[in-house]
């Protein structure tokens, strides 16, 4: 009602004009086309008012109609009523495993709040993770079912590892390399670096800037073992333990499958240990 009543006034204002040709580059040329593209018209009158006294008005007019429009805001209401509490304990236990500090925010549906019901039980979707924005799904298990799915948001606050400086390609870290920082992990990169012991006798594969989060794809382990080195192998199983020796066939790190060529010829494939013995199970 009240810029209803503004464009009004400023339609009065107008009348005051002297219609003739403009720039459509000046101030009133621009001004005029886009009182035009708002459906505000001048119209033709005889007498020349002050033109620059009546243009400041209607700029006036035009600001202050511009003020009384609503403002929307775009941050999602959160959701009320007894089904907030159910979602949110539900959402605490899925997530009692995560690596840090949890928050949880629950927003009302775009489709509005949820019906009442005695009998409420959230699950989730197939396929969610418990991380950063997701959907929570929430059934009514009455007379009269319904289901509805609603948007909530998970944060997990914890410690990660960033390069320190900067790190090339090829590099073996040290720990001068890494520094420990906190925040919401769910807005990291995946693969970030948790654990300060995944950074023990690792190589950059790739370079990594100075304050970036150090992703484990980017890190390779540091070869313990040379090609053509004589190596222990041990093979496992029920009952017994048989201890033989070969040559490595390739570079190998930690944790890796690696080859080895027996004497006789023979190739075996094991897991390389920490103490450089390589392990297999039979």
């Amino acid at each position: 009602m009240q810029r209803s009543s503004t464009i009004d006034a400023g339609t009065q204002v107008i009348k005051y004009l002297h219609r003739q040709p403009t720039s459509p580059h000046t101030d009133e040329g621009l001004f005029r086309a886009t009182l035009r593209s708002k459906g505000i018209h001048e119209e033709a009158n005889t007498q020349r008012p002050h033109r620059r006294i009546a243009m400041t008005l209607l700029m006036q007019l035009a600001t202050a109609a511009a003020l009384t429009q609503p403002v929307h805001s775009a941050t999602p209401a959160p959701l009320s009523g007894s089904a907030h509490p159910i979602i949110e304990q539900f959402l605490l236990q899925q997530t009692a495993g995560l690596p840090g500090k949890v928050s949880i925010a629950i927003d009302t549906p775009r489709s509005g709040a949820l019906p009442s019901c005695d009998v409420l039980e959230p699950f989730l979707p197939p396929g969610a993770r418990l991380w950063g924005r997701i959907s929570v799904g929430v059934r009514c298990n009455t007379s009269q079912p319904w289901t509805r799915y609603v948007p909530a948001q998970i944060k997990v606050v914890g410690t990660y590892y960033a390069a320190a400086r900067h790190i090339d390609a090829g590099q073996t870290l040290t720990p001068a390399d890494a520094e420990a920082r906190e925040g919401d992990l769910t807005t990291l990169p995946g693969g970030v670096v948790l654990d300060p012991a995944q950074l023990s006798g690792v190589i950059a594969s790739n370079r990594i800037a100075s304050g970036s989060p150090i992703r484990r794809e980017l890190l390779r382990g540091a070869s313990i073992v040379r090609q053509g080195q004589n190596i222990k192998v041990v093979t496992q199983g029920a009952g017994f333990v048989v201890s033989t020796e070969g040559k490595a066939m390739t570079d190998a790190a930690v944790g890796v499958l690696v080859q080895v060529k027996m004497q006789g010829g023979q190739v075996l494939s094991g897991i390389l240990r920490p103490d450089g013995v390589v392990e297999r199970s039979n």
